[in-house]
C-alpha cells in the first residue's frame, strides 16, 4: 500500500478520544450506529459528510485522552485511509498503525490544505502531493516495521500471516 489516494478533510488541534468517539457511546456494538456519533461535538455533521477514502488533516496533539480502541475503530468503518497531523498523543498514533491507518506527522501550514482537496500520499518516498493545489510536502517516512503493519491491514493481520 504505498500509494494513498483520497479528499482531505480538515480538523482542528487537541481532538481528544472522547471527541472522536463520546464515552456515552462505547456500549454501542452496531457499527452504523456507532458511526452516526464520530466527532459529534466538534462537527454534528461529520459521519454524514466523510467519504470512504478521506484522508483526516488535524493539527497538534491528535488523539489525546484515553487509548479507547474504538477512537481509531471508527475510523476504520468509515474508511479513512489515513491520518494526517502536526503531532499525535503517543498511544492513539500507535493504535492507528496497529489497526492499518497510516499515521503521518507532518507541520503544515493553513494554506497547504482545504477541505476537499484531492491527495496523494507515497509512504515509501515520504511525499504528500495536494494535487488540487500543485503543491509537493515531504515527511519523515514510516519505519519499514510500521509499514509491514499497515501493508498487513493491522497487527492481527500481521501475526496471523506469521502464523
Amino acid at each position: 500500500m504505498d500509494i494513498i489516494e483520497g479528499y482531505a478533510y480538515i480538523l482542528g488541534d487537541d481532538i481528544s478520544t472522547d471527541d472522536i468517539i463520546p464515552s456515552h457511546t462505547l456500549t454501542i456494538r452496531d457499527e452504523n450506529e456507532m458511526v452516526k456519533h464520530a466527532l459529534e461535538f466538534i462537527d454534528p455533521y461529520f459521519s454524514k459528510h466523510v467519504d470512504r477514502g478521506n484522508i483526516i488533516i488535524a493539527g497538534e496533539n491528535f488523539g489525546t485522552g484515553s487509548s479507547r480502541e474504538e477512537a481509531v475503530y471508527v475510523f476504520k468503518i468509515l474508511g479513512i485511509k489515513a491520518i494526517i497531523a502536526k503531532s499525535f498523543a503517543r498511544i492513539y498514533f500507535r493504535n492507528l498503525i496497529n489497526n492499518g491507518i497510516p499515521a503521518i506527522t507532518l507541520e503544515w501550514e493553513s494554506d497547504n490544505f482545504t477541505k476537499q482537496d484531492n491527495i496523494e500520499i507515497s509512504l515509501e518516498k515520504g511525499v504528500l502531493i495536494n494535487k488540487s493545489k500543485n503543491l509537493t510536502i515531504n515527511f519523515k517516512k514510516i519505519p519499514k516495521f510500521l509499514t509491514g503493519i499497515i501493508d498487513s491491514g493491522g497487527i492481527i493481520n500481521q501475526l496471523k500471516k506469521k502464523l
